[in-house]
């Protein structure tokens, strides 16, 4: 492997407590040598990467990505759905299982992270934690640990049973696996489209209350309660509820480890978005009102939010042109989500840079025990982003590495330009 030097940066690392002017070496795809500008030893042969004026950082990592591959590769596929993940300056996704066949077995998780479907990052599955996601019965979370999968979930399928939610925190707590629970009583949301409120009421759409996500977070609290001894981990995906939010608060005030994720859409957009049936601004959980908006953003702040997570859902474009209550949920998220934390989130609303990338990088990685990731200390993988987090650009979906176009942030003003993308000491991404 080639040995790369990276010169001239502030090398903003939260996981290691750094945050000056450094030199960073990369060999054999680890963190080699960081020292002081002009100070790298080691340097014979290394290409270098002039990042005067820049930030280097540990590359970002998406514990929330679908990638729609085994069985939807006309949605995305892993190459593609990498390239975006790479543009976006993020080095590791972590994606989940409701492919065709849904990733419910030892063989597709390794399928997934083999060598021949092209991926630019590192790619870690999400299991099913059911079978076929059905909620009936759970999976061999051992084997599919030592297949590579991370986390398990049914994720767009909740696990709507108190007994097999219980089964599931149990049996997962003993291989030390996470279990990721998209919150959705989806005995309250049949044939909704969106948010319950005054704009669902005005468009004639049955709407999804609130209380569908909250009482389904409430729920899981009381049985990770119920397990304390077993210290199960449960983590909560795209929370979009005030309520919820609130409950897990409550729950780490109570000792639980109880985590959760936010994604740019549900801290930055409110239902108004949906505007005159705009498929680009349907997704599941929807978006909610300005009051649960809110709610994400003081979550951020107060650090009850672990981490940002995209939700990447991709779709083929005569998938979004149909009918709203017809079109399937989800849009993109890869390639913008950086340039909005950045301008929002720090530009805007004065959240460290240090805070952001940790909620990017370092909490993500430390959610999913990706051991060696999120912090760019001697020995960790050569992972990094580096970019300009003054260059203001406009998002372009048309320009996206994705195969998928849906976004609701097409035209948008970001902030900061990735310049580079290095997995592993390889650069995956570059631009001008």
């Amino acid at each position: 492997m080639t040995t790369l030097a990276i010169c001239g940066g502030r090398l903003v690392d939260p996981a290691a407590g750094v945050d000056a002017a450094k030199d960073i070496l990369l060999k054999d795809g680890r963190v080699a040598e960081i020292a002081g500008p002009g100070k790298l030893k080691n340097m014979e042969g290394a290409e270098v990467l002039d990042a005067t004026g820049l930030v280097v950082a540990p590359g970002l990592i998406d514990i929330h990505v679908h990638l729609r591959e085994p069985g939807q590769a006309y949605k995305e596929t892993i190459a593609t759905g990498t390239a975006a993940a790479a543009a976006g300056g993020f080095t590791s996704v972590a994606a989940m299982p409701n492919t065709t066949p849904v990733n419910d077995s030892p063989e597709i998780t390794r399928w997934m992270q083999a060598p021949e479907r092209g991926a630019s990052v590192r790619v870690f599955p999400i299991a099913a934690a059911t079978r076929g996601s059905k909620g009936e019965t759970i999976n061999d979370y051992a084997a599919l640990k030592s297949a590579g999968a991370v986390a398990v979930t049914d994720d767009g399928r909740p696990i709507l049973k108190d007994g097999m939610m219980r089964e599931t925190l149990a049996a997962a707590a003993r291989v030390g696996l996470t279990v990721i629970q998209h919150a959705e009583d989806t005995r309250m949301t049949q044939g909704a489209s969106m948010n319950l409120g005054p704009v669902s009421f005005k468009l004639g759409l049955r709407g999804m209350p609130p209380e569908a996500e909250s009482s389904m977070v409430e729920r899981d609290i009381r049985l990770v309660a119920e397990l304390r001894e077993s210290h199960p981990h449960l983590h909560v995906a795209h929370t979009s509820t005030a309520a919820a939010l609130a409950a897990v608060r409550q729950a780490r005030r109570n000792g639980l480890r109880v985590t959760c994720e936010v994604a740019p859409h549900h801290f930055l957009l409110t239902e108004e978005h949906v505007g005159l049936y705009n498929t680009h601004a349907k997704m599941n959980p929807p978006l909610r009102s300005a009051a649960d908006r809110d709610s994400m953003i003081e979550g951020i702040l107060d650090g009850v939010v672990d981490a940002i997570a995209t939700d990447h859902a991709p779709h083929a474009m005569h998938e979004k042109e149909i009918e709203f209550e017809l079109a399937p949920n989800g849009i993109t998220g890869l390639e913008t989500a950086l340039g909005l934390c950045l301008r929002w989130l720090h530009s805007e609303w004065k959240i460290p840079l240090g805070r952001v990338l940790s909620l990017l990088s370092a909490q993500p990685a430390a959610l999913l025990g990706l051991k060696g990731r999120g912090t760019l200390a001697v020995g960790s993988f050569g992972d990094v982003v580096v970019f300009d987090r003054t260059a203001e650009w406009i998002y372009r979906a048309t320009e996206s590495k994705s195969k998928a176009k849906n976004t609701p942030f097409d035209g948008w003003e970001m902030l900061g330009k990735v310049r580079w993308t290095v997995s592993e000491g390889r650069v995956v991404h570059a631009s001008a």
